[in-house]
């Protein structure tokens, strides 16, 4: 559904600068409990022009608010990882639990990116279904917090009408060392008019295997799977992560 206001490069760059200066100087009093991780990969594997610092950012908020977002930091260039070129991507995430005691919320995501008419605003319902009583202690005997956001309205600079279904898990191996852990997402998007030779409903996801070194800090390899880019939709990523709780 096309939005009528279009953004360009620089707007969308000072929006995403005055996003996070306002997250930063939200009061103290607002922020729940939460955590920042922040992913440096200097090393990649297949694909170059790919993220290679990521942050992550949740926090519950009053009256059964949640926020969460992430920021990519893209390498602009192929022929190295750290090319000093480089483009972003982000997301905004404002959840709403409908009931306490129960696993579904409202949801809405303002993503953007580098480059114009690059803007999508979201809405949906989100299941997390972990948190479903009858499957409750099935997850938790496997470890497993699952959840799926069903985006069911996109409001873009284009005249399809997409949806998409954003899928999030977290598992841990508390049977073979609490060091460990994977977690990730997989996005599955409907209804978008691409090029010949994309799929009808192409797949980003990727696949974070963690192993805690010291304190808050992660050794990481990250299984990535993108089917927009041409040249190679799979990718390993590895590095450091370093994460803050409050």
């Amino acid at each position: 559904m096309p939005i009528q206001t279009y953004v360009s490069r620089s707007f969308a760059t000072r929006r995403l600068r005055l996003t996070l200066l306002c997250l930063i100087c939200l009061p103290g009093s607002l922020w729940g409990g939460g955590f920042a991780d922040f992913n440096f990969y200097p090393v990649l594997t297949e694909e170059n022009r790919d993220s290679v610092a990521t942050v992550n950012l949740f926090s519950k908020l009053p009256g059964r608010f949640h926020y969460f977002s992430l920021t990519n930091i893209i390498n602009a260039e192929s022929g190295k990882e750290l090319s000093g070129h480089y483009k972003y991507y982000t997301e905004q995430n404002l959840r709403w639990a409908i009931k306490e005691d129960q696993p579904w919320d409202l949801t809405t995501q303002w993503n953007f990116r580098s480059g114009k008419d690059k803007e999508r605003i979201r809405f949906g319902l989100r299941l997390r279904a972990s948190d479903v009583k009858p499957w409750e202690s099935f997850f938790e005997s496997i470890h497993l917090s699952y959840s799926v956001n069903f985006h069911l309205v996109q409001l873009d600079h284009e005249d399809a009408d997409v949806w998409q279904m954003e899928h999030a898990f977290r598992k841990t191996f508390p049977d073979i060392s609490d060091r460990l852990y994977l977690a990730g997402f997989v996005d599955h998007t409907f209804g978008e008019d691409l090029p010949a030779g994309y799929p009808d409903a192409p797949i980003v996801g990727e696949a974070q295997l963690g192993c805690r070194l010291t304190g808050d800090w992660n050794l990481v390899a990250e299984y990535r799977i993108n089917e927009y880019r041409r040249a190679s939709t799979k990718n390993l990523g590895i590095g450091i992560q370093y994460v803050y709780r409050w």
